[in-house]
């Protein structure tokens, strides 16, 4: 198996962001397997840590021409051009520290991302690469934009730039992952834009960092404007640059043939979350190798509140994908960096208390055990522990697979045994036992 990989030593760089024309420096630092990439705003107090992932993206709508993560008030913008130079050079762990709201536009590509990281050393971790290769055709249009991902089994985009623009009027670039084929063909192109749209972009307070040498600025009659092309089809090959970034916010690298047709951030985002929700539902799929029978009853979260008494923020089951009664029940509890505990518990190395791993596979058996007519009405009392065992850590962006299996259930008490998964691993297990008693 292939290994996952960070980089061998710290390395930092400075710019000024596109967008907001702010000074910035971005620290790299290695970091362990199964870390993920994870930006640490150390100018704020409490140094927060957003992790790059479907669930932290900004609504694209309120954030244009970017792609931008945060929770709660902690943000972080324009990250695409990073994201695919983590995703060229197969970078699967990393924490950014940085001390701004926007990474440095630099020359306005990600080629000079990939230089210093290539400086600071890429090396291999004992874990193994985790690839998400699709098992259907995905799609997603507005308007004549479209997009869409089918299987293979390599990584590869087609793209086709198409403006009103005697320049731009039909760029078509066709690119697989592999080697050195990113830093070659698509680390240089560089972000651009049309003449006309300059005064409107400033407008909306956008573009205070851009100038003609790391902008690439095209006038009405299709010339450049104080810069030169790198090659002719630069547009397009910048245009899956950014598609490249967009989509390492799954998690993880993909596999299968992207085609697109005048795709921008907004519906790269759309694909992504579509393509995180096959991933969810794979998963699933893959824990039925454990043993879970298909074809069962699924709880959302509103079913759930109708048999657990839990609410926000103390309810750690979003929903039941598979249930047998009196026999076992399977859960997904999707971890999130706005989860209330994160807040106190190891700031800036966020990680799940062990005693609301135990608690959320106790919902998982207390589901199970009161989702039967006779129990309609009672409440599941957690009396004792046994052989509990925490083997993985359990990280924000994580999503944990609970598995509960009744060992026996009496009138009065119920024993489960209940185990926690993360990508198919056992994060932590314990067998429990419940007292029934009427509400």
């Amino acid at each position: 198996m292939e290994a996952q990989k960070t980089i061998k030593s710290s390395v930092s760089i400075k710019g000024v962001g596109l967008h907001t024309g702010q000074a910035v420096t971005i620290t790299f630092k290695p970091a362990e397997a199964d870390t993920g990439i994870r930006f640490c705003r150390v100018d704020l107090p409490g140094r927060p840590v957003v992790v790059a992932n479907p669930e932290t993206i900004l609504d694209i709508s309120k954030n244009p021409r970017r792609t931008s993560i945060g929770v709660n008030s902690v943000e972080i913008h324009t990250i695409e051009h990073l994201m695919a130079a983590l995703a060229g050079l197969q970078i699967d762990n990393i924490v950014i520290d940085i001390n701004g709201l926007e990474v440095p536009g630099l020359d306005g590509s990600a080629a000079p991302f990939v230089e210093a990281l290539l400086s600071a050393g890429i090396s291999d971790l004992l874990e193994g690469r985790k690839y998400f290769q699709v098992k259907e055709p995905i799609w997603c249009e507005e308007g004549d934009a479209s997009i869409a991902i089918l299987p293979s089994n390599d990584f590869t985009i087609s793209y086709t730039l198409s403006y009103e623009h005697s320049i731009l009027k039909s760029q078509y670039f066709t690119f697989t992952m592999n080697g050195r084929s990113f830093i070659d063909e698509v680390a240089p192109g560089r972000t651009f834009c049309l003449q006309k749209e300059v005064d409107a972009l400033r407008a909306q307070g956008l573009g205070k960092g851009a100038n003609y040498e790391n902008t690439i600025v095209i006038d009405e009659d299709g010339g450049v404007i104080e810069n030169e092309l790198r090659c002719q089809d630069e547009c397009a090959r910048h245009k899956i640059l950014d598609l490249i970034g967009d989509l390492y916010l799954l998690g993880m690298p993909l596999k299968g043939h992207i085609i697109a047709v005048k795709s921008g951030h907004p519906l790269n985002i759309k694909l992504l979350r579509r393509i995180a929700h096959q991933y969810e539902r794979s998963l699933a799929g893959a824990i039925q190798g454990l043993g879970v029978l298909p074809g069962r009853t699924e709880l959302d979260a509103a079913q759930i509140q109708q048999i657990l008494p839990h609410r926000y923020p103390f309810l750690f089951v979003d929903r039941v994908i598979e249930m047998e009664e009196d026999k076992r029940a399977v859960g997904i509890k999707n971890v999130t960096i706005n989860d209330y505990f994160f807040q106190g518990h190891f700031p800036g190395q966020p990680v799940m208390p062990g005693v609301l791993i135990i608690e959320a596979m106790a919902q998982l058996a207390g589901i199970l055990l009161l989702n039967k007519p006779e129990n309609k009405g009672k409440l599941a009392f957690f009396m004792s522990l046994e052989k509990a065992k925490f083997r993985k850590s359990i990280l924000p962006g994580d999503q944990v697979v609970m598995v509960a299996e009744v060992v026996r259930i009496r009138s009065r008490t119920g024993q489960v045994n209940t185990k926690a998964y993360v990508d198919e691993k056992v994060a932590a297990e314990a067998s429990l036992m419940f007292s029934l008693i009427d509400a």
